[in-house]
C-alpha cells in the first residue's frame, strides 16, 4: 500500500510544517496532497494527521511511516544516482577471469591503469583454471573472460585484443635446439608439458599434432609457467608457449624455441563478455587499455587479424 510517493509527502509536510507549504514544494495543490493523504487513510485504516490543531500534527502512524522513509528515502536517493552514472557509463562493476595461464604479465598492469582512470568501477580478478568461465559470463557472475578458445555461445561477444605465436620452448642443449622449424613427427620422442586443461583446447594439439597424427612420448601437466620453464631448461621436456611469454627467459639463455611448422601457429587472444555490455564505456575502455598495455609490454604480438605466418 505505501508508495514512494506517500514517504515524499509526509518527509515534507514534517519538513515544511504545513499542507499548503508542502504542496508548494512538491510542486502539487493542496487539493491533491489532501486528496492523496485521505486515500492513503483509507487503505491504511488509520489517520496521518490530526487536523483539529492548527498547524495539523502528524499522529503516531504518520511518525511510524516517516521513520521508514528516513531509512529507504536515501537509499533510494543513492540508487537513482547510480542509476544516473551507469546509464552515463561513468561507473559499474568489471569481474573479470583469465583462462590464459600467462597473462598476469600483461593484465596486472592494465588493471592498475584502468583503476586509476576509472575509479567508480569495482573491480575483482579471478583465475579460470578450476571452474567453466564463460558459462559464469552468460549467468552474470563475470563481465569478461581471457580467453584464447572462443566457444559460440548466444549472448557473449569477443573483442580480440592481439595475435600471438604458439611456439616451442626446448632447453638449449636440447637436439630440437639446431632447428628454427620443426615438424610434428620430430616431437613424437620428447615429452611434451603442457598447463592441466583439457587436450582439445591446447593449440598445440588441435592446431600441430593432431592434424599430422602424431602424439608426444608422454604428457606431464604443469600449473605454473616459471616451473614448466625450469622443467624445459633442465631437459625434462618441451613446452608449447606463447613467443612473448618467453621474452625473458631466452634472454638467460636457458632456451631455444623453435617455430611450429613452415608457416608458424598464430593465435588470438580475446576478451568475451555479454552482448548487452559491450558497448559500455567502461568495458570499451578496458579493451582500448588492454591492447595498449599489451603492445606496450610485449614483444612478438601483432594486431587481431594480422596473424600472418612468419
Amino acid at each position: 500500500m505505501l508508495e514512494i510517493r506517500h514517504l515524499e509527502t509526509l518527509t515534507a509536510i514534517r519538513e515544511h510544517g504545513s499542507l499548503q507549504e508542502a504542496a508548494e514544494y512538491l510542486h502539487v495543490t493542496q487539493s491533491a496532497l489532501s486528496h492523496q493523504l485521505r486515500d492513503l487513510e483509507v487503505r491504511l485504516k488509520t489517520p496521518l494527521l490530526n487536523r483539529r490543531t492548527r498547524p495539523a500534527r502528524l499522529t503516531t502512524a504518520a511518525l511510524r511511516i516517516l521513520a521508514l522513509a528516513d531509512e529507504v528515502l536515501p537509499r533510494v536517493r543513492a540508487t537513482e544516482r547510480e542509476l544516473a552514472r551507469l546509464a552515463a557509463g561513468k561507473t559499474g562493476r568489471l569481474h573479470v577471469a583469465i583462462e590464459c595461464h600467462s597473462c598476469f604479465q600483461w593484465l596486472m598492469p592494465a588493471l592498475d591503469t584502468f583503476r586509476q582512470q576509472w575509479p567508480d568501477v569495482a573491480l575483482d580478478l579471478s583465475a579460470a583454471f578450476s571452474f567453466a568461465p564463460l558459462p559464469a559470463l552468460v549467468r552474470g557472475d563475470l563481465d569478461v573472460v581471457i580467453t584464447s578458445d572462443p566457444q559460440d555461445i548466444d549472448g557473449v561477444v569477443y573483442m580480440p585484443l592481439f595475435c600471438y605465436e604458439l611456439v616451442l620452448a626446448v632447453a638449449s642443449a636440447n637436439p630440437l635446439a639446431k632447428y628454427t622449424r620443426i615438424a610434428p613427427e620430430q616431437m613424437a620422442e620428447h615429452v611434451l608439458i603442457t598447463y592441466p586443461v583439457d587436450r582439445q583446447r591446447l593449440d598445440i594439439f588441435t592446431s600441430f599434432l593432431d592434424p599430422a597424427g602424431v602424439e608426444p612420448a608422454s604428457l606431464r601437466k604443469v600449473e605454473l609457467t616459471p616451473m614448466m620453464v625450469q622443467l624445459v631448461a633442465s631437459q625434462r621436456g618441451v613446452a608449447a608457449l606463447p613467443n612473448w611469454a618467453l621474452t625473458e627467459y631466452l634472454e638467460q639463455g636457458w632456451l631455444h624455441i623453435c617455430h611450429l611448422g613452415e608457416g608458424g601457429v598464430w593465435c588470438t587472444l580475446y576478451a568475451a563478455m555479454r552482448a548487452e555490455d559491450a558497448q559500455s564505456d567502461y568495458l570499451q575502455a578496458f579493451v582500448r587499455q588492454a591492447r595498449e598495455t599489451c603492445f606496450g609490454t610485449l614483444q612478438g604480438i601483432r594486431a587481431a587479424g594480422d596473424c600472418a605466418t612468419t
